[in-house]
């Protein structure tokens, strides 16, 4: 599911917010005018990448803020936020705070493991406690706690004039029940059901030996798969909880010469790291490139997408503005459609369920 029989029930995208770093203003206005669209377009969220040291939105916070003062129903989140880099109290109180602005549209991603480039970036990110620090799945424990407004401080009462509270400030009611954890392994996402996260997967995954097939081949489509019922299968919600699949997808039934040409040779260039996994075991899916109408046929004989009623498509990171204007609107307007989905022009967008 879904089917073509039974509708996809909600339609993402995702962007890294590419920039120049010599003049980055233009390319974070890129950004915000591109969620505009999916507002318009009626699509039901909008993603961002988190990057750090590179030329992509390194703060999505103050991304998803500015987006918030633009738009009334797109519903906007990160995929992902690695805690490594983050204070859980520091990030709870930020996305409570956006949250409200944007009246509950924020759907925090997030992940664990130490930082990219650790060696690195260790002696600026931590200068004294990077011993000490602790990447495992508590820090997702640890924010999703904040979130809820379990007690953070010892002290709760009146110093002077001032009144202090016990628990993270502004708490935002649901926000916990919108933390999505991006797992890329059986293992982490079996981890996020027993928690009772929403699932986010990707167009990687880790995959086990035991998934190499006997011709020495790799489906990425059916590991992906896998992990998501063992997410379901330990989740309180069984079979209805959330689960949002990301691949790239790239119709082309509006696109130009020039850019389907362009489009072309950007998939053929990261063909080869499908074939298998990739420097830490990493397996990459397939881009998705054509019309609308063989896109969604690829899909329906996908079977991680046979898994889901949601999914956030992500944009390719490299290409230009109105590139990713004509891919929303297909999307919108034909892939969706395609798919049985309905765009939510004038509705609220969907929290938790």
């Amino acid at each position: 599911m879904p089917t073509p029989s039974e509708p996809l029930e909600q339609l993402g995208f995702l962007t890294i917010g590419l920039f120049d770093g010599d003049d980055p203003a233009p390319g974070m206005e890129s950004t915000l005018r591109v969620i505009e669209l999916g507002e318009q377009l009626g699509f039901d969220s909008a993603y961002l990448r988190h990057r750090h040291f590179q030329t992509g939105i390194s703060s999505p916070v103050a991304i998803m803020a500015a987006a918030s003062q633009r738009t009334r129903h797109i519903a906007m989140g990160t995929a992902v936020t690695p805690l490594a880099w983050e204070n859980p109290v520091r990030l709870a109180e930020d996305l409570a705070t956006v949250d409200l602005l944007a009246g509950g549209r924020i759907h925090p991603g997030v992940s664990v493991g130490p930082p990219m480039n650790w060696e690195h970036v260790r002696g600026a990110l931590y200068p004294d406690t990077a011993d000490a620090e602790d990447f495992s799945y508590e820090r997702v424990l640890r924010f999703v706690r904040h979130l809820r407004g379990t007690p953070a401080s010892t002290f709760a009462g009146t110093r002077g004039t001032e009144q202090f509270s016990a628990r993270v400030e502004p708490h935002s009611p649901g926000l916990a029940d919108r933390v999505w954890y991006g797992a890329a392994s059986r293992r982490s996402a079996a981890w996020a059901g027993e928690q009772g996260l929403n699932l986010l997967t990707s167009s990687v995954v880790r995959p086990e030996p035991a998934d190499e097939r006997s011709d020495g081949t790799w489906d990425f489509a059916a590991i992906q798969a896998e992990q998501i019922r063992a997410f379901r299968a330990d989740h309180p919600a069984g079979a209805r909880a959330r689960v949002s699949q990301g691949l790239v997808v790239i119709p082309t039934d509006s696109a130009t010469a020039a850019q389907r040409a362009t489009y072309a040779a950007y998939v053929e260039a990261r063909q080869p790291r499908t074939a298998r996994p990739q420097g830490p075991g990493l397996l990459f899916a397939p881009d998705l490139l054509g019309t609308s109408a063989e896109i969604a046929e690829a899909l329906y004989a996908h079977a991680g997408f046979r898994e889901v009623r949601e999914v956030v498509f992500a944009l390719p990171f490299s290409f230009e503005h109105d590139d990713h204007v004509q891919i929303l609107s297909d999307m919108a307007t034909k892939l969706g459609p395609a798919l049985g989905w309905s765009p939510t022009v004038g509705r609220p967008a969907v929290a938790a369920r």
